[in-house]
């Protein structure tokens, strides 16, 4: 059976010893068995999913190992490693199961904000429960309990200990970068973002864990958990998509390609390629959607869930009768280059 994952990186523990995040250069995907035989033959690592504390020892074999297999950025990863005092982990995941320590958490959500799987491309229930909040600092990630205490040492030694916020899921700059994006502020993007290349997240613009984009976006709204939007198709500026932990249940929201959702407009169902949702209109699985003809006739009415998939489609308010309606969108959505261009 193929190995799911392996990463080697540098974590952070609490006062108690209890490692509360970790960070991951270089995850690798679908490790070769020579790759998971070299490393675990040098470490405490036993069987199955496992995080194992590495010690500077160890550490010098790992490079060899990562390098003898031919992972050369881990082995040189390994080698900056030798010195450092922070807490080393490596992380061995046999098989895509729930996560079952904050290690591996964190090199699930990394995986992602690498783009090395999409969003609900690997397991991740029980994260919420198995992460705690965590005050992330100009000085690092600090455990809550401990935060007054550093605060005052800090003030004692003459710096402002900066609280950027109190999270369980941290930026994700602060620890992926993906390339061909930008981001107008690196704080409404959460660790495990998909952020797709050629993708642009604006001031107001938020991607949730396990969400996010394919390909070229231009996001001025609101992406949920969970839900995942398709290359070519823009969020309009306080745009909603009802997402996992939204009201959305365990339906997947998805935008298709080629799509707009226009400015506080919203979703709360799967749509298909090249649709258009009018600004300000929020259309729900259950709301009741007028369906029309080419000629503007009325053909049935039916939810919007019914309508999940389907592409070409125009969602508006009639301006008279306040009746959502639906038609067939005659002209796909076109992007402006100079919005979207990142370089």
């Amino acid at each position: 059976m193929a190995n799911f994952a392996i990463a080697f990186g540098t974590a952070t523990k609490n006062r108690d010893g209890k490692i509360i995040e970790a960070f991951f250069p270089s995850p690798v995907l679908n490790p070769s068995d020579a790759l998971i035989n070299a490393v675990t033959a040098v470490s405490d690592y036993e069987q199955g999913n496992q995080a194992v504390e590495v010690s500077s020892e160890q550490c010098v074999e790992l490079a060899t190992a990562f390098a003898a297999a031919g992972d050369i950025a881990n082995a040189s990863f390994a080698e900056k490693a030798v010195s450092s005092e922070q807490p080393l982990v490596l992380v061995v995941l046999a098989t895509d199961e729930k996560p079952q320590s904050v290690a591996e958490g964190f090199l699930k959500l990394q995986l992602i904000s690498n783009r090395l799987v999409q969003p609900h491309g690997t397991v991740l229930d029980g994260i919420f429960g198995l992460l705690h909040n965590i005050a992330w600092t100009n000085e690092g990630p600090i455990d809550l309990p401990e935060l007054a205490e550093r605060q005052i040492e800090a003030r004692l030694a003459g710096r402002a200990l900066s609280v950027d916020c109190v999270d369980k899921f941290p930026k994700m700059v602060d620890y992926v970068v993906p390339t061909g994006i930008r981001i107008a502020d690196t704080s409404r993007v959460r660790l495990g973002a998909h952020v797709g290349e050629g993708t642009t997240v604006m001031h107001e613009g938020f991607i949730n864990f396990n969400a996010g984009t394919t390909g070229v976006s231009m996001v001025e709204g609101r992406i949920s958990a969970g839900v995942v939007v398709g290359n070519g198709s823009d969020i309009g500026g306080g745009a909603s998509i009802m997402g996992t932990l939204s009201g959305g249940g365990t339906m997947v929201i998805s935008i298709g390609e080629n799509c707009l959702l226009g400015a506080n407009a919203g979703l709360g169902f799967p749509m298909g390629n090249r649709c258009t949702i009018e600004s300000g209109l929020y259309v729900t699985a259950g709301t009741k959607v007028r369906m029309l003809d080419k000629e503007g006739n009325e053909v049935e009415i039916i939810k919007a869930r019914d309508l999940a998939g389907v592409s070409d489609l125009l969602f508006r308010r009639n301006s008279v009768t306040g009746q959502i309606e639906c038609l067939a969108n005659k002209s796909a959505v076109e992007l402006n280059s100079e919005l979207h261009s990142n370089n």
